[in-house]
């Protein structure tokens, strides 16, 4: 499940995607135009700017920005970013240990097409698909 948190960092991204033309926008407008906490976003842009989908301005005239064009990012490494590995069971998630069973598992081959899936599906969408 996708949590309020991946949500909304898609909804800020389509945001600025829609209204930035190259100038940043203050998270106050964002928060206003989003109907979401301006305290939430500030959590959820810091995590943006961390992992480099946008760029923070401080100061006057600041605000924020996507970093590339949007149809440069992929909605799955937006929603990876912010809910981690998007892996159905443990033993798919990246770095996890091998599990002993594996060789025997009758349901890995479903999770395992289940998780190609959604990960075809997630990083096959553009950003700029989302913006009207």
């Amino acid at each position: 499940m996708i949590s309020t948190k991946g949500r909304y960092a898609l909804r800020v991204m389509i945001d600025l995607a829609e209204h930035s033309d190259g100038k940043t926008i203050p998270l106050k407008e964002i928060a206003e135009r989003q109907a979401i906490s301006k305290k939430y976003l500030e959590i959820i842009v810091k995590d943006l700017v961390n992992g480099k989908m946008v760029i923070g301005v401080s100061g006057k005239g600041g605000g924020y920005r996507l970093a590339r064009k949007p149809e440069e990012y992929s909605v799955g490494e937006i929603v990876e970013l912010m809910e981690g590995s998007l892996a159905t069971v443990a033993c798919l998630a990246d770095g996890a240990v091998p599990c002993p069973r594996a060789d025997l598992c009758e349901t890995l081959p479903l999770w395992r097409e289940y998780d190609q899936l959604v990960h075809d599906f997630l990083f096959g969408k553009k950003l700029s698909d989302l913006v009207p």
